[in-house]
């Protein structure tokens, strides 16, 4: 049986019907108190044109290429039932109270048969939740959202996906950098695909402001159509379903920190419930290894969301999911077990993936300490992590030179320590270590920010070529690929260490 159309899919409504929703369509953005969900359309653009497609995410789907006005916001098809969702959250720690989808828009959901899921336009225009925003999204982010969701898909890390990405032929002005120097950009849209869009904020806004029938309808339909395993309907269930919420998030944050993903904005407004990478904003790999970098210039003075911390950001964001699906125990105490659960777990994940990384084989309690001295030596001179953890792999003997490539200022390498762990290390791995293993923890290619802002710069002036390249490199990231080392196996070049969407992004979209 050949692919079908977007209009042959089985489209269903699941969420819409069985939450409370807004009784207005459309409209202008307001509070709408005692609702999950508003129904409102896409904004017409002028001329949407398909520039990326992910053949894979449209298998899933077993969906034919189809053309931009769809995926563009410009027509639906029957059985489609676009709405925008609302939702809360703490934003770096502060709760906002009402947030929701102000530049998403929910086309429907898919029945695949084997799942279903739900596939959304982010940059469609307004919605009830764009508050005093446009809705609309620009090409440099989308092009970062697409590859990226589709990059840590084959890295192995739980994330959403990127069916498609349209330009919609107009300008959209954003402030880059928030810094008064207002600028039109070129419009676009993704199409991105998950099991649903569902945050820890979702359940947030009703249980903060006290809506306990809305929360428990809520909590109902998310376990009913995407925890079918668990039950709403005791304290045993329900501790079972977010002891799953609690590992899913865990195993996703170790993954992070595995590769040098720095996810830059975890507000619980941006968490999944189903433990996915979600809200691609202004991440990025750490270059350096560098446990107090963050990619977000609204965090740089804090630091609240820098890359060694996102663990313990993890465990307060799931806390507050905690907090407000309290109202629904009758014994709340039993909570912190779930808390117990998430610290337990990204232990667990955290040491397997460093016995990964190292070619360890099993993890002893004299492991914790290699691991801290090469944390320490990593930060003791400017260090690439992923060519030095990737050079590793092949190390034939514990010398520095075989690594010398991985720094980037070569005449400061501290070579009597670096040589003292390498020694320490290799004995050990009695001088075996498990170097496939290795290869499989220790990707070659990431999509580092530099490498994604050649995509964008090139996709400005029409040329997707370099897009298309990346998205086809990092379907591989832990393959040699031997024909783009020389270009894409290096450390950042000197013209990106302090260029803007380098080292400094902001969440303008």
């Amino acid at each position: 049986m050949g692919r079908q159309s977007l209009s042959e899919l089985k489209w269903r409504s699941y969420f819409l019907e069985e939450t409370p929703g807004d009784k207005q369509v459309g409209g202008r953005p307001r509070q709408n108190p005692g609702v999950c969900w508003s129904r409102v359309k896409p904004t017409l653009v002028p001329n949407p044109v398909l520039r990326m497609w992910s053949e894979e995410m449209a298998e899933t789907l077993n969906l034919e290429q189809v053309d931009g006005q769809v995926l563009g916001g410009n027509r639906l098809v029957e059985g489609m039932d676009p709405y925008a969702q609302r939702y809360g959250g703490h934003q770096f720690g502060n709760w906002a109270n009402q947030l929701g989808d102000g530049r998403a828009i929910t086309l429907g959901e898919v029945d695949t048969g084997p799942d279903v899921l739900e596939l959304q336009l982010k940059g469609p225009g307004k919605t009830p939740y764009s508050r005093f925003a446009d809705g609309k999204a620009v090409l440099r982010s989308s092009i970062r959202e697409y590859l990226c969701s589709e990059a840590m898909h084959h890295l192995g890390i739980p994330t959403t996906r990127a069916l498609s990405l349209v330009t919609t032929g107009e300008n959209v002005v954003r402030d880059v950098m928030y810094d008064g120097n207002p600028a039109p950009e070129q419009g676009a849209i993704v199409c991105r695909v998950a099991p649903s869009f569902l945050r820890f904020g979702s359940f947030q806004i009703h249980s903060m402001n006290g809506d306990r029938a809305t929360l428990k309808r809520l909590v109902d339909y998310t376990i009913e159509h995407h925890f079918p395993s668990h039950s709403s309907e005791s304290d045993d269930g329900l501790l079972a379903w977010l002891d799953q919420i609690a590992s899913e998030t865990a195993i996703m944050i170790a993954h992070w920190m595995r590769v040098g993903f720095v996810h830059g904005v975890m507000n619980t407004d941006n968490m999944s419930i189903h433990g996915l990478t979600i809200d691609y904003g202004p991440y990025g790999w750490i270059e350096d290894y560098n446990p107090n970098w963050t990619p977000n210039t609204t965090d740089a003075r804090t630091g609240r969301y820098r890359f060694g911390q996102q663990a313990q950001i993890g465990a307060w964001n799931f806390a507050r999911l905690l907090e407000s699906i309290s109202p629904l125990f009758d014994e709340p105490e039993r909570l912190y077990e779930c808390l117990e659960t998430y610290y337990n777990i990204y232990e667990e994940h955290n040491r397997s993936m460093w016995v990964q990384k190292l070619g360890l084989n099993e993890f002893r309690d004299t492991d914790s300490e290699l691991i801290q001295n090469l944390t320490t030596v990593l930060q003791s001179v400017e260090t690439d992590m992923t060519i030095f953890f990737r050079l590793l792999c092949t190390l034939e003997e514990p010398n520095i030179a075989h690594l010398k490539s991985a720094f980037y200022d070569t005449e400061s390498i501290p070579v009597e320590e670096w040589n003292a762990w390498l020694n320490a290390w290799w004995t050990r791995v009695q001088g075996k270590p498990d170097r496939t293993t290795m290869q499989q923890a220790n990707p070659k290619y990431v999509l580092r920010n530099w490498m994604a802002q050649l995509a964008i710069d090139a996709a400005e002036k029409e040329d997707y070529s370099i897009a298309h390249e990346l998205y086809e490199l990092l379907k591989s990231p832990y393959d040699e690929q031997e024909e783009f080392e020389e270009k894409w196996f290096q450390k950042r070049p000197e013209w990106a260490r302090h260029r803007v969407g380098c080292s400094m992004l902001s969440c303008s979209s």
